[in-house]
């Protein structure tokens, strides 16, 4: 039985026998009921976005106050959290974890809503970051181990769609809900007392997860495949610092990209509003018709790409799929802020986001192909502490800083996030390109593993 650690020869020894999968049927319910898991968590943690002005009224708060809500208290714990959680994944039940997850993060969100204070509405937002951080590395574990690798880009591109509808959703019809809600004023309740709109409005996104939660008594726990024999002391640092020029180099070039999408996320509204005159509202309605319309088909195309890629031959599948994605986003992303009008503005946004969207289901697809079952969880959370780190330190704040202090103020944040925007996916395409090798080596390695039945 050779090492883990070495990246040369395949990580262990296999036992030799013919893989089952589950009914298809049991697959596609399960990747249903996760997709809706997934929404429902971009919902819960969108709408604070959408209720600023009333909570900083109620509570008395300063934006900054606020923007530790929306930001620290939320993705501290979601990212550090994630490791942990994920390993507890990679050794018990997926199925129970990511349904305790989501009983967690409903529960805090209902709680955000029963909130007074500043602290109360803080440790409230840590509760919803805690429960999220257990869904994801868990789900893409899970789906990988109902669908054989030729089927698997799909089924995790359907999940991933998640977050393009819930933060569509959110932006489209939340303002609307919550001027309905606010329209009928406050509300009082039993032993609750006097619920104000914005707390009325946590409580209403928050108590239909329980319902959410209640599918994965259904679901059923899939039978792992391609566990690998690995040696007891090995890990999953040791295993990815032996294959650290697949695994580590994907992950830094989709991380770069993240910068860029992040900062089209923070910065392209702002975009609308100052050079093109739009209200927010405008802006929140037609971004979300974006997300949900050219995204969110660009997250199914990446998949069956992916898929198609694979069944043609390619070992590299999802890793060139993705780089495909990217090359094809660059012109649209640096063209998008530049435009002289705001219909052009919005169709080259919304080729962008579809390109984007291409890209943004295949990093999972692309490490799940080369983990073993008991790593997996563990190297998506790995992916995502990396890429928050990157992205959320980076983007939007580098956006700004060009734009204040060597463009000449925030009327030049278009061109600072063309710019920041374009050399992002650049550098991430190029450093991607040269890892196919390195990817394709790692597939070879994981071929036994991961039963191509």
């Amino acid at each position: 039985m050779t090492s883990t650690t070495s990246p040369e020869t395949p990580a262990t020894a296999f036992a030799q026998k013919a893989r089952i999968w589950p009914h298809p049927g049991w697959g596609w319910f399960a990747v249903a009921a996760l997709m809706v898991a997934y929404t429902s968590s971009f919902i819960d943690r969108q709408i604070l976005s959408l209720l600023v002005e009333p909570i900083r009224a109620d509570l008395n708060i300063s934006d900054t106050e606020f923007s530790l809500l929306a930001g620290l208290a939320f993705s501290l714990f979601y990212t550090l959290l994630g490791v942990p959680l994920a390993r507890l994944a990679d050794r018990g039940s997926r199925r129970l974890i990511i349904m305790i997850g989501i009983v967690v993060w409903s529960v805090m969100t209902v709680c955000c809503g029963l909130a007074n204070s500043f602290w109360a509405l803080f440790a409230a937002r840590i509760g919803v970051g805690i429960g999220e951080a257990a869904l994801s590395p868990a789900a893409y574990s899970m789906i990988s181990d109902y669908f054989p690798p030729r089927m698997r880009a799909r089924a995790l591109a359907v999940y991933s769609m998640g977050p393009y509808i819930g933060a569509g959703l959110a932006l489209m019809i939340g303002g609307g809900v919550i001027d309905v809600i606010a329209h009928h004023g406050s509300l009082t309740l039993p032993l609750v007392g006097e619920l104000a709109p914005w707390q009325q409005t946590f409580v209403l996104v928050g108590l239909p997860g329980l319902l959410i939660a209640a599918l994965f008594l259904i679901v059923r726990e899939p039978p792992r495949q391609g566990l690998v024999k690995a040696d007891a002391h090995s890990g999953v640092m040791r295993f990815l610092w032996a294959r650290k020029k697949t695994f580590y180099a994907m992950i830094i070039g989709f991380s770069i990209f993240g910068i860029a999408g992040i900062s089209y996320l923070a910065w392209i509204p702002a975009v609308l509003i100052r050079t093109h005159g739009w209200t927010a509202s405008q802006v929140g309605f037609t971004y979300g018709a974006v997300l949900l319309l050219a995204a969110t088909p660009g997250v199914l195309v990446g998949g069956w790409l992916s898929d198609f890629l694979s069944s043609r031959g390619r070992k590299d599948a999802p890793l060139f799929a993705a780089i495909i994605g990217l090359v094809c986003s660059i012109p649209f992303a640096i063209a998008t802020p530049l435009m002289p009008t705001a219909p052009l503005t919005v169709a080259s946004l919304a080729v962008f986001s579809f390109f984007a969207g291409v890209m943004n289901s295949l990093p999972a697809t692309s490490l799940q192909s080369v983990s073993p079952n008991q790593f997996r969880a563990q190297v998506t959370a790995i992916y995502f502490l990396i890429g928050n780190l990157i992205s959320l330190a980076g983007g939007p704040t580098i956006v700004a800083a060009i734009s204040d202090t060597l463009l000449g103020g925030s009327q030049k944040i278009g061109l600072s996030l063309s710019i920041v925007s374009g050399i992002c996916i650049t550098v991430a395409s190029l450093i991607l390109i040269k890892t196919l090798p390195h990817f394709r080596a790692s597939v070879e390695e994981a071929r036994e593993w991961q039963g191509e039945n």
